[in-house]
C-alpha cells in the first residue's frame, strides 16, 4: 500500500472537526417580534423529544459548541417543515426552549439567515422564510433534506444533478493533461481497492469523494467547480444502491480505473462513457439520466 494510501486510511478514522462558523451578516439585530405576532409562535413541545437541550445531540452537529447544534436543530425543525414558513422565531423563548443564551441564539439566526431559511427585519423579528427562498444548495439543507420528509425528493434531486456534471466533467478533464492530479485519482482507485478489500467503508467512501473531487477540479471549469459540493453532499446522503459510487464491488472500481485511464489517454469521449456507466447501475434510474452527446 502506497504512503498517501496509508495516510489516508488513517486519516479516516480520525474524529470529524466541526465545519460551520458564524454567519457573515450583521445588517441589523435580531429583535423581539411583536407581542400581537406572538399567537404564531411555534409550539416548540410539540417538537420531536429529543430535541430538548442543545448539549445532548452534539454528535450529529455540524458547527462546535452549542452554537453549532443549536443551526444544526433549529434548521433541521425548519426544512422538516415543523417550524412552517413565516413562522415568528422569537430569541427569548428559542433560548429557554433549548437552555442556551440569547448570544448563541443570535449567532444561530445569523447563520440560517445566510442559508436563506430566515429573515430578520426592523419592527418584524425573525420568520421563517417559504421553501422558495432556500439555498438549496448549501450543504446543511442539503444534508437536512437528505435525512427529513423530503428525503426521496432530495437524493433523487441530487443524482440527477450528478448525472448532468459528472459525464461532462469527465469529458473536458480529459483535455486538461494535468498529471499530478490524473496521479491522485489513480491513488485514490488504489486507496479505494484497498479500503474494499478490507471491510473499511470509512476509508472507500473518503476516497471515493476525494477522486470524485478532483475530477471536477481538473475538467478546469470553476463553474462546475462551484458545485462540486452537490457531487460531495450526494456521495454522503445517498442512502441507498443508486449509483456505481453507493455499493462498492469489482464492476464499481472498474468504472473508476477506466476514466483514469481515458484521462491519461485524454479520451473525453471514453472518460464520458466511463462515468456514465458508474452513475447508471439500475434500469429504473435510467429515464433520468442524459442522454450522450451526439459527435
Amino acid at each position: 500500500m502506497s504512503t498517501l494510501a496509508h495516510t489516508m486510511m488513517t486519516a479516516a478514522r480520525s474524529t470529524d472537526s466541526g465545519l460551520a462558523g458564524p454567519g457573515e451578516l450583521d445588517r441589523y439585530p435580531f429583535g423581539e417580534a411583536p407581542v400581537a405576532e406572538r399567537v404564531g409562535a411555534p409550539v416548540w413541545e410539540s417538537a420531536e423529544p429529543e430535541l430538548g437541550r442543545v448539549g445532548r445531540r452534539a454528535a450529529g452537529s455540524r458547527g462546535r459548541g452549542l452554537h453549532g447544534q443549536l443551526v444544526q436543530q433549529l434548521g433541521q425543525m425548519i426544512v422538516s417543515g415543523d417550524l412552517g414558513a413565516d413562522r415568528p422565531l422569537v430569541p427569548e423563548e428559542i433560548g429557554q426552549r433549548f437552555e442556551v443564551s440569547r448570544t448563541v441564539v443570535r449567532e444561530s439566526l445569523r447563520v440560517l439567515e445566510a442559508k436563506g431559511l430566515v429573515s430578520a427585519r426592523p419592527n418584524v423579528g425573525t420568520r421563517v422564510r417559504p421553501v422558495s427562498d432556500w439555498n438549496l444548495l448549501d450543504p446543511d439543507i442539503i444534508e437536512w433534506r437528505a435525512f427529513g420528509p423530503q428525503r426521496d425528493d432530495q437524493r433523487r434531486e441530487l443524482n440527477e444533478l450528478r448525472w448532468t456534471i459528472e459525464p461532462l466533467a469527465a469529458r473536458l478533464a480529459a483535455g486538461h493533461g494535468r498529471a499530478e492530479i490524473q496521479q491522485r485519482m489513480s491513488d485514490m482507485v488504489e486507496i479505494m481497492a484497498h479500503a474494499m478489500g478490507q471491510g473499511d467503508a470509512l476509508t472507500y467512501s473518503r476516497a471515493d469523494a476525494e477522486f470524485h473531487s478532483l475530477l471536477i477540479q481538473v475538467a478546469g471549469n470553476r463553474m462546475l467547480e462551484h458545485l462540486s459540493g452537490i457531487v460531495s453532499s450526494a456521495l454522503q446522503v445517498s442512502g441507498g444502491p443508486v449509483t456505481g459510487c453507493d455499493r462498492p464491488n469489482d464492476a464499481s472500481l472498474g468504472h473508476h480505473g477506466r476514466i483514469v485511464d481515458a484521462l491519461a489517454a485524454g479520451d473525453g469521449t471514453a472518460a464520458e462513457t466511463a462515468m456514465r456507466a458508474l452513475l447508471t447501475v439500475h434500469p429504473e434510474v435510467e429515464r433520468v439520466v442524459p442522454a450522450p452527446r451526439e459527435h
